[in-house]
């Protein structure tokens, strides 16, 4: 199958690490026997004389460029951030559609594959429609766990998913969205991440702790995300000082970079565990398995997920993790052998933590379990699906 992947969800030359979850899924897709994949990445398109450090960055991406075999297009389109939202979706496909046609043309794409339901998706049915091609969209977070709560932007969705022939969701609440909101059942799919296994594998911990410096004699956990609030860095923090208080021997290390940096270093000073919580900025990606090899465990205590990469990459490189049970979590910490659920609150955050502490984890069983999730699993997956929307007579 020649599959057309349209999303603003996916790496480039400047930014490696962007939305390299769809990189995975559909690179891995385009390896299996008779398909072939070209990718349309829109960027927003800035003018000269904005010099913000970000937006510098949005501008240096280039029109057009190999990533890992695929051919990858950003063309640009007008964004006025928060202002034009509502018009996010529409503005994306008018930067999109000539070279859309164009591409159509020349390879004859069998479908468009449409990650983020909103604006890309909505983007996406619109190309789908004026290029007469069947649309496959992917939920996978913010976009149906949010977004539908924006009263200009549910109409929005509601229409994409009433253009399109099916709709993947990277959980089972995802997937009960998009029926929700007028996905027919039949048409809907649950299809998690998978795991880069070469990537992230477990390097010995004491090799990992002198890697980074870190002592072998404390108990070390980790968390990876972005410093955003949905993402429960406060609560972590507040847990973690309960816990300092009566253990001498725990380390917090926090990966990661984002707007509540300032707010994060005031709440460490606040409850003095200044020396015992590090917040050491965003590493590469390839660096993290010696953070979660290193670790005796690794926290996820968000709000909201879609199907959190960072559960699996932990597991992986053999460390259990306490995690809240929302969304997608439950389905990737299927057993108590795997990690601790809690709640979003301080008080079970710092249970789970004790908890945790206190056994002992089999980290070959962790490995093994991370093993099964593999993206040629999730590519034979998404292979299946989009061939049954294409030929409903196949469908078993």
């Amino acid at each position: 199958m020649k599959i057309l992947t349209y999303t603003s969800l996916f790496p480039n030359e400047i930014q490696p690490a962007h939305g390299v979850f769809v990189y995975q899924r559909m690179v891995h897709f385009a390896r299996r026997q008779g398909n072939s994949v070209v990718v349309i990445a829109p960027v927003p398109w800035v003018p000269r004389w904005i010099s913000s450090p970000s937006y510098r960055t949005i501008r240096e991406i280039p029109k057009e460029e190999k990533i890992g075999g695929l051919t990858v297009y950003h063309p640009r389109y007008p964004l006025m951030p928060r202002i034009s939202m509502p018009l996010h979706g529409l503005l994306m496909f008018l930067g999109s559609y000539g070279l859309a046609r164009k591409l159509q043309r020349e390879h004859r794409f069998a479908a468009i594959d449409a990650h983020y339901i909103y604006p890309d998706g909505f983007a996406a049915a619109l190309l789908g429609r004026l290029l007469g091609l069947p649309v496959v969209v992917s939920a996978r977070g913010t976009d149906m766990n949010l977004f539908p709560q924006f009263r200009l932007i549910r109409p929005l969705i509601k229409w994409t998913l009433s253009q399109v022939v099916a709709g993947i969701g990277v959980c089972a609440p995802l997937r009960d969205e998009l029926c929700k909101f007028g996905l027919p059942p039949e048409r809907a799919s649950v299809i998690g991440n998978g795991i880069d296994l070469l990537r992230f594998q477990s390097v010995d911990k004491c090799e990992a702790r002198r890697h980074l410096d870190i002592p072998e004699d404390v108990v070390m956990l980790v968390a990876v995300g972005a410093l955003i609030p949905r993402k429960g860095f406060h609560l972590l923090i507040e847990a973690f000082a309960r816990i300092a208080r009566t253990r001498g021997d725990v380390r917090l290390y926090i990966v990661g970079e984002g707007d509540q940096r300032n707010e994060l270093h005031s709440l460490v000073a606040q409850h003095a565990v200044g020396e015992r919580v590090f917040l050491v900025g965003a590493r590469k990606n390839e660096d993290l398995r010696y953070w979660y090899s290193a670790a005796d465990l690794s926290c996820l205590v968000s709000s909201r997920e879609g199907w959190p990469n960072v559960l699996l990459e932990s597991l992986a490189c053999g460390t259990p993790v306490v995690a809240t049970r929302i969304w997608g979590v439950p389905e990737v910490i299927v057993s108590p052998e795997l990690g601790v659920l809690v709640d979003q609150t301080v008080d079970s955050i710092a249970q789970g933590l004790t908890t945790a502490m206190q056994r002992t984890w089999s980290r070959e069983m962790l490995i093994g379990h991370a093993r099964l999730r593999t993206w040629d699993v999730v590519a034979e997956e998404v292979e299946q699906c989009i061939s049954s929307c294409l030929h409903p007579a196949s469908r078993g």
